[in-house]
């Protein structure tokens, strides 16, 4: 069967692979949709040091049940199914303490190991999770959606608090999403105003188009500062403005990384008496969460999508993601039909 492969940054096409079949304990999956992650576009440009190439991306999956293996009697052929596409060990002390999506071992689809860019994957029953009620299109959405999810759950965001949230791509608007399920307000920050326009569609109360003051902005819509900012970039600046600007004794998340070391002002650790959190990937609960979310709100996948495309056509819509990344929110790419 055909697969997109990014074989060396900058370069990507079609392969061909085997079309795998289930073992005992697995299931196979014909893909309906798979989305391409931020993770795909820093393989892409060589920057992802947990990448080796050529490497199949994909892990926001969206697919139904085509074959099961011996042992599988609780998934059905046609169910409609997305993938908790984290492989962990089982036997580090996240895994031992329920936080099996900060295993120290741990391979993501499309990242250490193949991904789901292709006709069919075969995963582990574990990983499947049945879901009724959706469009397939926006099964695509939940993985991403639940990673800004556990990131608002990792803040303990209450209602009635202000959360700040730093980028609007695709796993920031999970945040927002999952910020304003929580009861918050929400203050959106990006550098697109094509972005902000979504995270407003969403319903963020309020947006600020970043290149200017920053924290004057914030002052005038939260003169305390937030209790919550969550840092959804992986950008120097950003990492050093979420603990300039959040409130004191507020609580900052960070979801992306920077790819080099960062020099802060540590008196603000201090004397505002602020804690730093980090969050990786989602847990099951956040993917249930995003489903509920999705099934509340049928209409958020037509305001996230940007693009769908063949798989023929994915190579192509990779490249223009990685040269105007502002102008895409959610590439999905669609399979047969």
């Amino acid at each position: 069967m055909k697969a997109l492969a990014i074989l060396e940054p900058g370069k990507a096409a079609l392969v061909d692979i085997a079309a795998p079949d289930p073992s005992p304990g697995e299931v196979a999956i014909d893909l309906a949709y798979v989305g391409f992650c931020g993770s795909d576009l820093t393989s892409y440009r060589g920057l992802n040091p947990l990448v080796s190439y050529p490497r199949v991306p994909g892990h926001e999956i969206s697919g139904t049940v085509s074959a099961v293996g011996t042992g599988v009697d609780d998934v059905a052929v046609g169910q409609a199914v997305t993938v908790l596409p984290y492989f962990n060990c089982g036997q580090c002390r996240p895994c031992r303490t329920g936080r099996p999506n900060a295993c120290v071992n741990n391979q993501t689809m499309g990242v250490q190991r193949e991904g789901a860019m292709a006709g069919r994957v075969v995963v582990p029953r574990g990983k499947v999770i049945p879901v009724d009620g959706l469009a397939l299109r926006d099964l695509a959405l939940i993985e991403p959606c639940a990673v800004g999810f556990h990131a608002v759950n990792r803040a303990q965001v209450e209602e009635g608090e202000t959360v700040l949230v730093l980028g609007c791509g695709m796993i920031g608007l999970g945040v927002i999403i999952g910020g304003l399920r929580r009861g918050a307000r929400v203050i959106a920050v990006d550098l697109s105003a094509q972005k902000l326009e979504t995270a407003k569609a969403l319903g963020a109360q309020h947006a600020i188009l970043a290149g200017g003051d920053i924290a004057q902005a914030v002052a005038a819509i939260a003169p305390e500062g937030p209790e919550v900012v969550i840092e959804a970039v992986g950008a120097e600046a950003t990492f050093r403005q979420a603990v300039e600007v959040v409130g004191s004794c507020g609580r900052v998340v960070y979801i992306g990384y920077a790819k080099a070391p960062i020099a802060y002002d540590t008196k603000h650790f201090i004397t505002k008496e602020i804690d730093i959190r980090g969050s990786r990937n989602a847990l099951p609960q956040d993917f249930a969460d995003v489903v509920g979310y999705l099934r509340d709100h049928p209409q958020a996948g037509d305001r996230i999508v940007s693009r769908v495309v063949a798989l023929d056509a994915a190579a192509t819509a990779l490249a223009e993601w990685d040269a105007a990344p502002a102008d895409f929110t959610k590439i999905l790419v669609k399979f047969g039909g």
